[in-house]
């Protein structure tokens, strides 16, 4: 139905349909609300404000909308999350965080923490198992140097959660893989573009903590702050609360990481880098050499779903790469996986709530795109001004903002507007990699809100606060992503995809 055809009253409900449901959504999972019914009930009061059948949209478009998201990324959710559980109970990401703190040491505790979670973080290792890692590293270090507590969050945030996730060339973080099917684009979109971008971010978080760094030594604030008194609790990790946060933000369900036996003896640098390296250079491979040198026509028959390699090529690269990477490390690290049983259970289990609660929220942004009073939001959405980046930017970043989800809020987009924005690609002559690169690097921007589950989590392991860390998680977390965005966008709109 056409919005031009609803009456002014079917319009004011459809509208008001939304803004309550969405309303609730948000307000209810921030206070630890599963989204697995937040997401359907606030999607079917939406369709029974305006006047839509419920069951049918149950049924027919929020089920369909989300086992097609399970059906594109399970893969992808599964194998990160075991990649991510092997390198930890194998001893992995300990080791290399100890190699980090060896080699730079505490008078470049900032540096070493960031460089540490780039590492681990490109390398496919999810982001909670990261933040358990590399936690008490940053603690031994800035304790050593005398920095702050407060700013170990940012510190962390900035190796792991900007430039690693949105912008470097081949990053396998599941942000990086949903554009693919919608553009037929693949990791590599636009690499200049995000080498440019990622050392923008790197650049300007950097600087910031240095400057942060520096202030708070010419006021004589140490590791616990002004005095010892004050000292900030750590809240237990394993909390509801935290958990359901997390699980709508990133790709590993943290009650699973006490699961399994982390291996005392740990792997010497080499070997524990090398399934790292492998996730990448196996991604390079199989994405710019092997997959576009294949015969795929058979994947048009009806058989295969009448797909084509590019929209799946993608994804069949970081899979291939996460399998060898996986394959390797357990070959390199048996002996130190005495529970291997216990740690792929781990693994594989902390992949289900995250990508049926990302399911859910995509289930819910369908049901929305498909009310007839959308039109007006699809409407004023591409009527922003500055052309389809600008516009794509915007859509995905309230979306991420709202949802407390960069992959959720990133889905809901593309489902709701992705094929319009290729088909204006093609209207203004746009790379598809652009929109791929410009998609990705703005899911990871708004996302960090206060109520964004890796941020809960991140303080948590921290024994930080929202009002102790959050100003400097938003420096390096929001405003230096979306700088390089802009950056992105600019230098996009001038000289095309590079």
């Amino acid at each position: 139905m056409d919005v031009i055809t609803l009456s002014p009253l079917a319009i004011g409900l459809g509208l008001f349909g939304m803004l309550a449901s969405l309303a609730l959504l948000v307000g209810f999972a921030y206070r630890g609300w599963t989204v697995l019914l937040l997401a359907p009930f606030a999607a079917m009061l939406a369709a029974a404000i305006s006047g839509e059948p419920i069951l049918a949209h149950w049924t027919q478009t929020f089920m369909l909308s989300a086992a097609r998201f399970l059906a594109q990324f399970f893969p992808l959710f599964l194998l990160g999350a075991l990649f991510g559980k092997l390198m930890e109970d194998s001893g992995s990401v300990k080791a290399i965080a100890s190699f980090m703190t060896e080699k730079l040491g505490a008078h470049r505790a900032i540096l070493a923490v960031v460089i540490g979670g780039a590492l681990v973080t490109y390398g496919g290792v999810s982001l909670f198992v990261a933040f358990f890692v590399l936690a008490p590293m940053a603690t031994a270090l800035f304790q050593a140097a005398n920095i702050p507590r407060r700013l170990m969050p940012a510190a962390i945030a900035l190796g792991t959660s900007t430039f690693t996730m949105s912008a470097l060339p081949g990053t396998p973080a599941i942000q990086n893989a949903i554009p693919m099917p919608f553009f037929g684009t693949t990791p590599f979109a636009a690499p200049g573009l995000g080498i440019i971008a990622s050392i923008v971010m790197v650049v300007f978080g950097l600087w910031w903590l240095s400057l942060q760094q520096a202030r708070a030594k010419a006021a004589s604030e140490g590791f616990d702050g002004f005095s010892k008194a004050g000292k900030a609790t750590k809240p237990p990790a394993s909390d509801n609360l935290v958990r359901e946060r997390a699980s709508v933000s990133q790709s590993f369900d943290p009650e699973e990481a006490k699961r399994g036996h982390i291996s005392e003896d740990l792997p010497a640098f080499g070997v524990a880098v090398a399934p790292l390296v492998l996730v990448v250079l196996t991604n390079f491979v199989m994405n710019v050499i092997v997959l576009p040198r294949i015969d795929a026509d058979y994947l048009g028959d009806v058989r295969w779903g009448e797909t084509s390699l590019a929209a799946v090529g993608g994804v069949w690269g970081v899979c291939v790469a996460l399998t060898v990477a996986i394959v390797v490390l357990v070959l390199l690290n048996r002996r130190r996986l005495p529970a291997l049983r216990e740690t792929i259970d781990a693994g594989a289990n902390a992949s289900v709530l995250p990508v049926l609660s990302v399911g859910s929220l995509v289930g819910y942004g369908a049901v929305i795109a498909a009310l007839p009073a959308f039109a007006l939001v699809r409407e004023w959405v591409l009527g922003i001004g500055g052309g389809p980046l600008v516009s794509l930017a915007v859509a995905t970043n309230l979306l991420a903002a709202l949802t407390g989800s960069a992959s959720g809020g990133l889905t809901i987009a593309l489902d709701a507007l992705g094929s319009t924005y290729l088909q204006l690609a093609g209207q203004y002559g746009i790379d598809p990699a652009l929109l791929h690169r410009v998609a990705v690097i703005s899911s990871g921007t708004l996302d960090s809100l206060p109520h964004n589950g890796a941020v809960v989590t991140l303080l948590a392991v921290c024994g930080s606060t929202h009002r102790e860390s959050y100003r400097d998680i938003v420096i390096v977390g929001i405003l230096g992503a979306l700088l390089a965005l802009v950056v992105v966008i600019v230098l996009g709109s001038l000289f095309g995809s590079f």
